[in-house]
């Protein structure tokens, strides 16, 4: 079993990303939390099978639950975590969810509605007032800020506030944030989801989603389904993503400083009709002024900016989001979310702005 650091809710984020989710500090114990390969635990204890638990998820388990100041489950994927939370809202009831999310949440929503397991509500999650009209008799509020790709913004307190007020409960996903630039339980969310694939891992290197409460009902009941649905995490990508979220609050700074910087020097680009940056976060997305044509060429014309899906990792990425068509009508074609990684700064940018200067030319 993992223990955790000392004084634990005195600690910093950064400090407790580094030190949460290992043994004790006995001799002869091992400094990093163990990969243990096991599907049977000798009977007796509270592990028994290997779809209950492992000494592997409890590590991560644990450290992202203090990271965001609840209790962790950790599942197969991101979506995993979604559908699994989604499962407790009862048949016929109406979740409010935003108009731009992660496209995997928005699929979800939308068969569930087809199927007439839900009613779904769509909003613009900024805007407070639109979302605090849409809660009469709504059983869920389904946040995501910053969106992806549009990287809105919501009042986080105001709109978990009005939910409770109407009843509802109030999931948020924090993997654009991360718990080092947004804690929702604290500001009042029931339940925080993430995609650990990307920004808690880091290395593009496994799928892996989290789900965090402070409500032990919700907890207990998350855990079931977890174990119903079968949609546990491998060990492997749990050790891995444990050993990523070590360098976290690194890889946050880091981004976020390249990201400031570039969002500065794209402000006046001629070839850039539109910056969105929500403040914070390594994640910029830009409209290009020669429209969805020079969007898809921008992502063929980088050499250090790779064109790939996802996000967060040590390397940057970019992409023209209305590639996939089944994202919203209302991302502009010319839309290409990038992703700042690790990089020097000055070789993001010699690279982007050479390419920039291809598709104007």
């Amino acid at each position: 079993m993992t223990a955790m650091p000392p004084r634990s809710s005195d600690l910093s984020p950064a400090t407790i990303a580094v030190q949460a989710g290992r043994p004790p500090h006995e001799p002869d114990q091992p400094l990093n939390s163990p990969l243990v390969p096991a599907s049977v635990f000798v009977a007796g204890g509270d592990r028994e099978y290997g779809r209950y638990s492992n000494p592997t998820w409890e590590g991560f388990e644990e450290a992202l639950g203090a990271l965001e100041g609840g209790r962790c489950l950790a599942y197969a994927s991101g979506l995993a975590a979604v559908t699994s939370v989604l499962d407790l809202v009862s048949h016929g009831e109406t979740v409010v969810a935003p108009r731009h999310a992660y496209l995997g949440t928005l699929h979800q929503l939308g068969e569930l509605e087809r199927r007439g397991r839900l009613v779904v509500r769509q909003v613009d999650i900024a805007d407070t007032t639109e979302v605090t009209g849409a809660l009469d008799d709504a059983a869920l509020l389904w946040i995501e800020s910053p969106t992806n790709p549009a990287l809105e913004v919501a009042d986080l307190p105001a709109l978990t506030e009005a939910a409770h007020q109407a009843g509802a409960s109030v999931v948020c996903d924090n993997t654009f944030a991360t718990p080092l630039r947004q804690r929702p339980l604290d500001l009042g969310a029931d339940v925080v989801v993430h995609s650990a694939t990307k920004y808690l891992s880091g290395h593009a290197d496994l799928v892996l989603g989290a789900v965090v409460t402070r409500d032990d009902q919700a907890w207990r009941a998350l855990d079931e389904r977890r174990r119903s649905f079968g949609a546990v995490p491998g060990v492997l990508e749990a050790w891995l993503a444990l050993r990523g979220m070590r360098t976290l609050a690194l890889r946050v700074d880091r981004s976020e400083a390249s990201a400031r910087e570039l969002v500065r020097r794209l402000a006046d680009h001629p070839a850039v009709g539109c910056v969105r940056y929500p403040g914070f976060g390594g994640i910029i997305s830009i409209e290009l002024a020669g429209g969805a044509l020079a969007a898809d060429l921008l992502c063929h014309a980088t050499e250090v900016w790779v064109h790939a899906t996802s996000l967060g990792g040590v390397e940057s990425t970019l992409e023209r989001r209305r590639r996939w068509t089944a994202e919203p009508a209302t991302i502009p074609e010319e839309l290409v979310r990038l992703s700042v990684g690790c990089e020097d700064i000055d070789d993001l940018w010699r690279d982007l702005d050479l390419a920039l200067a291809q598709i104007s030319s």
